[in-house]
């Protein structure tokens, strides 16, 4: 059976969830993190959600320590029944971690963040920025995905109207102005690295630990 479509805060805690936008962007962000990502070490994923991304990029980067991470209970326990379906022994147990607060102690050669800056409140990027930065050594990479908004670019229909449901459902919720994104992480001691267009209107956005 097809686990149902999932987005953060549904429901109770129950078994596998699914998230739709993982099945189409999986293969694509992969190839980006085969430029971006270092050929060893310890990959902490913040907001893994469903747990489908970490399970299939422990699978695609097997040089990688994969360490998955999410605030809500459901998310966790998805995330398990996903790492306990795949068996990879790269993947290491679900963390609970809300990034908009204090961080457990930890290590990290890279962190990804994918699909949380726009379904959460701003204070989450923050300290998305401000914990990998306790966590990452000086050089190290922040990795984030999903749709934003760019001063010079048009935003497409499409990105206006997420952003709109969105912001109906939370207005703490919605698209990021890039700028405003990039200052956040210059504040917290990244540099902004590179940008890459990514199918579906969405950006994967680089940043490095000073």
């Amino acid at each position: 059976m097809t686990p149902r479509p999932w987005m953060p805060g549904d429901g109770a805690a129950a078994d596998k969830r699914h998230a739709p936008a993982t099945l189409r962007n999986r293969d694509a962000i992969a190839a980006v993190l085969a430029d971006w990502l270092p050929r060893r070490g310890h990959v902490l994923e913040v907001a893994s959600g469903s747990g489908e991304h970490i399970v299939h990029f422990a699978a695609a980067f097997p040089h990688l320590t994969w360490q998955p991470s999410d605030p809500d209970p459901a998310a966790l326990v998805s995330i398990a029944a996903w790492s306990a379906e795949a068996g990879r022994p790269n993947l290491t147990p679900p963390l609970a971690l809300d990034a908009a607060v204090d961080w457990p102690d930890a290590y990290a050669d890279t962190v990804l963040c994918i699909n949380m800056v726009h379904i959460s409140p701003w204070a989450a990027t923050l300290g998305l920025f401000a914990g990998a930065a306790r966590v990452l050594a000086v050089g190290a990479p922040l990795i984030l995905y999903g749709p934003y908004i760019e001063a010079d670019v048009p935003t497409a229909d499409s990105n206006l109207a997420f952003d709109a449901s969105l912001r109906a459902r939370d207005p703490a919720w919605g698209l990021r102005d890039v700028d405003a994104v990039k200052a956040a992480a210059e504040m917290a001691g990244f540099a902004f690295a590179e940008r890459r267009a990514m199918p579906a209107n969405n950006l994967m956005l680089l940043f490095r630990r000073l």
